[in-house]
């Protein structure tokens, strides 16, 4: 069993925030589950959205540190990783005439599914058996030398991929892979925080620059490890720039945290003692 399933953190995250699920069906065949944290007084959370491997409970780490921050974690400002980044900025461009995204932090994202070289397989994926589904998943993994950190992180998107369905599975690939991309010009007006690592990941260096090039305004978090998981690894650097984004919105309507909980000072502590970490590596 892996490192990160059967650790206090994980297992006081799962006994103290309950899983809420939400019928977006009128047959009650889709389900949403999520974590809903934080004070909710609160009108303008952060949202997680998870890659195609993931579920809701892969931001644990990120729930526990900024809830205990003063931070509301859920559609105002989304944080996406891989799969979750392109979605997030789909709701945004789908939504531009009528805002209801205020920010965006996109984790090991991209814009273009075309970058994965699978556009003409994306409607086969409901034909194929779940281990079929999952083996493509499985193969974008690390499968190198890495270090603790990022093995147990590994092994723990293991076992959240194998808590998935063949229908769940197969509607992520679909989304990953047909042909769609983002339309910048609808969204450029949205604050934008692109995080990366550069270390491996499933993104090609090609990827990443046409992020850059996407959103030329954006703030960059690069990390210089973390691999396709940096928020599971490496979660307090992945914490600190969360923090370090939604700085710009204290004291707005548009803040995720409590104003009473609002320490400035704290923060600039944080990102010196990050800058030094980073230094010394």
């Amino acid at each position: 069993m892996g490192e990160i399933k059967v650790s206090p953190d994980y297992n006081w995250f799962r006994s103290t925030v309950p899983l809420k699920k939400i019928i977006v069906d009128d047959d009650d065949s889709k389900i949403w589950s999520l974590y809903d944290a934080g004070p909710r007084n609160i009108r303008c959370p952060l949202i997680f959205l998870p890659p195609v491997s993931g579920t809701a409970d892969v931001f644990f780490r990120q729930i526990l540190a900024l809830t205990g921050w003063g931070y509301r974690v859920i559609a105002v400002h989304l944080f996406g990783a891989s799969l979750g980044g392109f979605l997030a900025q789909k709701f945004a461009e789908y939504t531009h005439t009528s805002p209801r995204v205020h920010s965006l932090i996109l984790c090991n994202s991209f814009s273009d599914t075309s970058i994965f070289n699978q556009t003409w397989t994306a409607n086969s994926f409901w034909l194929m058996p779940s281990f079929m589904l999952k083996k493509i998943v499985l193969g974008n993994f690390s499968s190198g030398p890495v270090d603790p950190l990022m093995a147990d992180a590994i092994d723990f998107m293991v076992d959240r991929l194998e808590s998935l369905g063949q229908s769940e599975l197969a509607s992520r690939l679909t989304l990953n892979c047909q042909n769609s991309y983002v339309e910048p010009h609808k969204i450029r007006d949205i604050p934008v925080t692109i995080m990366d690592v550069f270390d491996q990941s499933a993104l090609s260096t090609e990827a990443k620059e046409e992020m850059y090039k996407l959103y030329p305004n954006a703030r960059r978090a690069h990390l210089k490890t973390g691999g396709n998981f940096p928020y599971l690894c490496r979660s307090a650097e992945v914490n600190l720039y969360v923090q370090i984004h939604l700085l710009q919105f204290h004291g707005t309507k548009y803040a995720a945290i409590d104003p009473s909980m609002v320490s400035a000072e704290e923060l600039e502590v944080q990102k010196g003692s990050l800058s030094v970490s980073q230094e010394e590596q």
